[in-house]
């Protein structure tokens, strides 16, 4: 299970790969003819993709480090490199959306506006094609090995594709004697940037104070209780290692079974949420049912 887990990590960098040389590309030409052609918002798409260029890198070496097995001093291993990775990457983002902003919110009050050429809309529609195919290949390869990271990073392409489909629409509204039409496209993608930033940044804290869906939990708890010899489920916790779940079981069997029998329980409940919901790990502590105990106790006297 572990194999094919660092298995499915070391497919996960070719999404990364891909979304980085897409980026690259993209970043160039949107700059290059957001200049020649005078338009704001192709620039401040540009400058979005470039701030998506940290974001998949970033994506690549959590990915790599995270396949480092566990060592003395890291032995649930290096699963929260990707989540450490992805915050970083939401502060330089969040930078560069704030300084879209900036430069957009100038351009707004100038006294003169200047329709941009209309090779900028041609340029943003190539462009939104172009990432709604990376999007489709990250989506079937986050799929196919269940990463939370690839996922992310595909999620990402497709935001990317409107990005640049609000920017062509400025700047075809700009020909049409709307020349603000086009700054003020740039603000929206700029508040774009902020909002992705904001987003990678409440997801990857969430993870890394070891927050966790309610709802799975939940399914965890539900799925424990239906085990035979499960008298009850006292306690379910669980936390994030990446994009793997550790989790945490307090249940109470029949005050009345051997070691064996209880170990033969704790046993079942592990492999059942291990083939179930697929978690990395499972801890489970066992008990005698209460009312049991209290009466073995009283009888004993």
């Amino acid at each position: 299970m572990d194999q094919q887990r660092y298995d499915n990590l070391k497919l996960g960098e070719r999404g990364a790969i891909i979304s980085i040389i897409a980026y690259i590309c993209l970043t160039a030409l949107k700059l290059v003819i957001g200049t020649m052609a005078g338009s704001e918002a192709l620039k401040a798409d540009g400058l979005n993709n470039a701030t998506d260029i940290v974001a998949s890198i970033a994506v690549f070496i959590g990915l790599r480090f995270a396949q480092r097995p566990a060592d003395k001093d890291h032995t649930y291993g290096h699963w929260r490199a990707e989540t450490v990775a992805s915050l970083v990457a939401s502060f330089i983002m969040m930078a560069v959306g704030l300084q879209v902003l900036f430069e957009a919110f100038g351009s707004v009050f100038q006294d003169k506006h200047e329709s941009p050429d209309l090779i900028a809309a041609y340029t943003g529609v190539f462009c939104a094609g172009i990432m709604v195919l990376v999007y489709r290949y990250n989506k079937r390869l986050a799929t196919r090995i269940k990463s939370q990271a690839v996922m992310a990073a595909a999620r990402d392409n497709i935001s990317d594709a409107w990005v640049s489909i609000g920017a062509v629409i400025g700047i075809i509204g700009s020909q049409f004697g709307l020349p603000w039409l086009d700054p003020v496209t740039a603000i929206i993608v700029g508040l774009l940037i902020c909002k992705t930033a904001w987003d990678i940044f409440r997801e990857a804290t969430h993870h890394l104070t070891d927050g966790f869906d309610v709802d799975l939990i939940q399914e965890y708890r539900d799925t424990i209780a239906g085990i035979a010899g499960v008298e009850t489920v006292k306690e379910v916790r669980a936390r994030n290692y990446g994009s793997n779940a550790v989790v945490d079981v307090v249940i109470t069997v029949k005050a009345d079974l051997d070691l064996q029998q209880a170990h033969d329980i704790c046993t079942d409940v592990e492999n059942e949420l291990l083939e179930e919901h697929q978690v990395y790990t499972v801890h489970v502590h066992v008990e005698p049912e209460p009312e049991q105990e209290s009466r073995m106790i009283k009888e004993c006297m």
